[in-house]
């Protein structure tokens, strides 16, 4: 697996994804980050402005242009992780400024590089937070995968930018440039989706870049069905999205104390949102952390886990996550404490649980999913 990423103007970065032992064999960049790097080698743009660059997944492109000091923003805690990690590796100093994609992005950049999200929905998110920031001499430059780049894409771009124009493809890459038109008014941040939750009374509240933004996942929706009461001790729902199930557990175990965890920054929110309009009352036994899986959490601190992984990091698929967040779950939970997980039946968890708790059973199975148990017995 080539390690090395070539920067335009000679040199290169030893780049890797996160966390480095993960055997998941994925390069840390995609070409369209190579073209956006070749692009700027020619490109005009004001240096003395503010840099901002969106959705760097482990750090190509904020470290390829770290003497600007980029303003370097993305949803993801672990793409911050293998910012700081990747820049240790090449001896850098940590001289970007990190925003969330909750933030306000700074006024009047020189030049703005967007990575383009999974959705339209983030991306209308962020094109809307340019809007509000790009002047006139504001360069932006966008790239993707061409096969990422429909007519849909371009139209959002020129809607809330500008006049908008694609490159020729390259390694399957593809660039957008775009001009900030100052006729077009700045869009205020869309609004979370709202939706409510069949068979009860809540709204599920969500930020764009949530997973299954506008209906409840079918896995969680089958989980749901299995989800203890009753309970007390401290639950945690683990890559928790918008929080639907620990939202569930708040208000099936009164005496319990519910904690979100998820990578996205969004997700977060949006949990903390359900929460907040929903269960105001249990807002006190309520925890909200944007973490890597359980970093830092205490050994046996927990009493159930509850876990619908995710098998993607951005586009990739690969198992690694969800084979941390089992690993995180046993260390955390206390003797007794339980993990209950749902998963795609050709996923193969069974064998993953047996091997880290020494048992596992089905709770619950249908065609698509399975609802697995494991007893830390240790």
């Amino acid at each position: 697996m080539n390690h090395h990423f070539p920067l335009a103007e000679g040199g290169e970065l030893t780049l890797h994804r996160y966390p480095r032992q993960a055997r998941h064999g994925l390069q840390a960049w995609e070409a369209a980050d190579e073209y956006i790097m070749n692009e700027l080698a020619t490109l005009e743009w004001d240096r003395t402005a503010p840099l901002v660059i969106l959705n760097d997944g482990f750090g190509a492109l904020t470290l390829g242009l770290h003497q600007y000091r980029p303003f370097t923003v993305t949803d993801s805690r672990v793409a911050g992780l293998a910012l700081a990690a990747n820049a240790t590796d090449n001896g850098l100093e940590p001289e970007w400024h990190s925003l969330t994609s909750l933030d306000e992005l700074p006024a009047a950049p020189g030049l703005v590089i967007l990575k383009l999200p999974k959705t339209n929905a983030m991306l209308e998110h962020q094109l809307a937070a340019i809007s509000r920031v790009a002047g006139p001499n504001t360069r932006i430059v966008a790239g993707a995968k061409a096969k990422d780049v429909h007519t849909s894409t371009l139209t959002l771009f020129e809607q809330l930018l500008g006049p908008t124009r694609t490159s020729l493809a390259w390694k399957k890459a593809r660039l957008i440039f775009t001009e900030r038109n100052m006729a077009i008014a700045p869009s205020p941040a869309p609004a979370p989706l709202a939706w409510p939750l069949e068979g009860s009374a809540f709204t599920i509240y969500n930020h764009a870049a949530v997973f299954s933004r506008a209906s409840l996942d079918i896995g969680a929706r089958f989980m749901l069905e299995q989800l203890p009461a009753n309970r007390p001790g401290r639950i945690i729902d683990l890559g928790c999205g918008n929080g639907v199930l620990g939202l569930m557990a708040l208000a099936r175990n009164p005496q319990a104390t519910v904690t979100f965890v998820d990578e996205s920054h969004m997700a977060v929110a949006s949990a903390r949102l359900n929460v907040e309009h929903n269960l105001p009352d249990a807002l006190p036994r309520a925890r909200f952390m944007v973490n890597n899986c359980l970093d830092g959490v205490a050994p046996d601190s927990a009493d159930l886990v509850l876990c619908n992984p995710p098998f993607h990091q951005q586009q990739a698929i690969t198992d690694h996550i969800a084979w941390q967040m089992m690993t995180d779950a046993r260390r955390v939970l206390r003797r007794g404490g339980e993990l209950l997980l749902v998963g795609n039946r050709h996923l193969d968890y069974h064998q993953k649980l047996k091997r880290l708790f020494g048992n596992q059973r089905v709770v619950a199975s249908n065609r698509k999913f399975v609802i697995l148990r494991a007893i830390h017995t240790a």
